[in-house]
C-alpha cells in the first residue's frame, strides 16, 4: 500500500488498510458463497447473519444498554434533521430545542423549523463558532420535546469534550464526525444519529440508536418510510439497505474490536494524533479556529497570517503525500480531518510539514 497518501479529507474520510485490503479480497466473491457484497440479496442469510452481527459489535464496543434499537437508514444526517422533528415535534404541542455549535447544527434546526417549534436554546455565531456553551448559557425550554446537539462540528472543528447534560429533556445527538471515536454514556441519550462517512464507513448509511420509550412518541400518520418505529419494526429491512455499506461498518467494528482493542483504545490514539497538531498550531505562526477548551480531536482547523501562504500550505503539503487539508469555505485556512483510521505516522508526516513550513515563512 506505498502508493497511498495521507488522505485528511472531512468525509468520504480515510478507511483502515485491513478492512480496503479485507473487502478487496472478498469483492469478487464472498468466501464460500460465490457472490460479490456488491450483489447478494438483503434478504439472504448472509446478510441476515451481517446485520444481526453489526449490531451486536455496536452494542459491545458503546456499552449499549438495554432498552434501545439500532437502526441502518439512508440520506446521511441531512435526512435526519428533518425526519427527527417528524417524529419527535410534529404533534406533541411542545417545542424543541436546539444547541447550535456550528454549520451542521445551523442546518438541523432549519430543517426542524419547517416541522414546528424549534427553538435555539444557543447559538455560538457571535463568536464565529469558535466555542460551545458554558453552562447555564443555553436557554432550555422546561419540558421541551428534546434537546438537540452536534458533538462535534467538523467545519469549525469544536468538540464536546465529554457527554454534554442539557436539562431533563431527551437529549438527539448527531455524532456523525465522531462517532466510534471515543466511549460514549448512551444512557444519557434519547437518540444518537451518524452518517457513517466519517470514522464508520464509507458513505451511504447512517447508523442510528434510538431509546425505545422514545420511539414511542412517533406519530402514527407518517409515511412509512420516515417511520422511525417502522424502520425499527421491519429490522432496516422495510426497503433494500445499503448491503455493502453496512458490510463495511462491520468490518471497521471488527477492526475497532480486535486491532484497535476498543474505543477506550481508539480514544488515547486520537488523543496523541491531536495533540501533535495542536503542538504545531500553538506554535505562534499558526492561529486555531477553535478556543482551546473546545478543540476536536477529529478536525484540526486554523489559519495561517495570510491567504497566499495557506495556498502555499496546501500546494506544497501534496509534494509531501499531504492531501485534503483545504478549510471549508465558511471558515477558510487549513482543516486536518483525522479521523481514527488516519495512522499516528501520517500526522507526524503533517506535524513535520508544518514545523517545516513554519521555519521557512514565519
Amino acid at each position: 500500500m506505498s502508493d497511498r497518501v495521507c488522505n485528511f479529507s472531512p468525509g468520504p474520510a480515510v478507511l483502515p488498510v485491513p478492512v480496503l485490503e479485507q473487502a478487496q479480497r472478498e469483492l469478487v466473491a464472498l468466501p464460500g458463497l460465490g457472490i460479490s457484497a456488491l450483489e447478494i440479496s438483503h434478504r439472504s442469510k448472509w446478510f441476515e447473519g451481517v446485520l444481526a452481527e453489526t449490531k451486536a459489535l455496536l452494542t459491545e464496543l458503546l456499552a449499549i444498554p438495554a432498552g434501545y434499537s439500532i437502526v441502518f437508514l439512508q440520506g446521511g444526517s441531512n435526512l435526519q434533521f428533518s425526519m427527527i422533528p417528524m417524529n419527535f415535534l410534529r404533534g406533541t404541542g411542545k417545542p424543541a430545542d436546539y444547541v447550535v455549535s456550528g454549520t451542521w447544527g445551523q442546518k438541523a434546526v432549519q430543517e426542524a423549523q419547517k416541522e414546528g417549534p424549534a427553538n435555539v436554546a444557543w447559538d455560538g455565531k457571535a463568536d464565529n463558532y469558535s466555542r460551545l456553551p458554558n453552562a447555564g448559557e443555553p436557554k432550555l425550554t422546561p419540558d421541551a420535546a428534546y434537546v438537540h446537539i452536534t458533538s462535534n462540528e467538523t467545519i469549525q472543528g469544536v468538540q464536546f469534550q465529554a457527554d454534554p447534560a442539557f436539562g431533563s429533556s431527551p437529549l438527539v445527538c448527531d455524532a456523525s464526525s465522531e462517532f466510534l471515536s471515543r466511549p460514549v454514556n448512551v444512557a444519557q441519550y434519547g437518540m444518537i444519529y451518524a452518517c457513517a462517512q466519517k470514522n464508520a464507513g464509507i458513505a451511504g448509511v447512517t447508523v442510528c440508536i434510538l431509546r425505545n420509550d422514545f420511539l414511542e412518541r412517533v406519530p402514527a400518520d407518517l409515511p412509512t418510510m420516515l417511520d422511525f418505529k417502522a424502520m425499527v419494526k421491519n429490522d432496516s429491512l422495510y426497503n433494500t439497505p445499503p448491503v455493502f455499506a453496512i458490510y463495511i461498518t462491520n468490518l471497521i467494528c471488527k477492526w475497532l474490536q480486535s486491532e484497535v482493542g476498543g474505543l477506550t483504545k481508539m480514544a488515547e490514539r486520537n488523543r496523541e494524533k491531536a495533540r501533535l497538531l495542536y503542538e504545531a498550531v500553538d506554535s505562534g505562526f499558526y492561529r486555531g479556529h477553535a478556543q482551546p477548551a473546545c478543540r476536536s480531536q477529529m478536525n484540526v482547523t486554523f489559519r495561517l497570517p495570510s491567504e497566499e501562504l495557506e495556498k502555499a500550505f496546501v500546494k506544497q503539503a501534496e509534494k509531501h503525500q499531504l492531501y485534503e487539508l483545504k478549510g471549508h469555505r465558511s471558515v477558510g485556512g487549513i482543516r486536518a480531518s483525522i479521523y481514527n483510521a488516519m495512522p499516528l505516522e501520517g500526522v507526524k508526516t503533517l506535524r513535520s510539514f508544518m514545523d517545516e513550513f513554519r521555519k521557512r515563512n514565519g
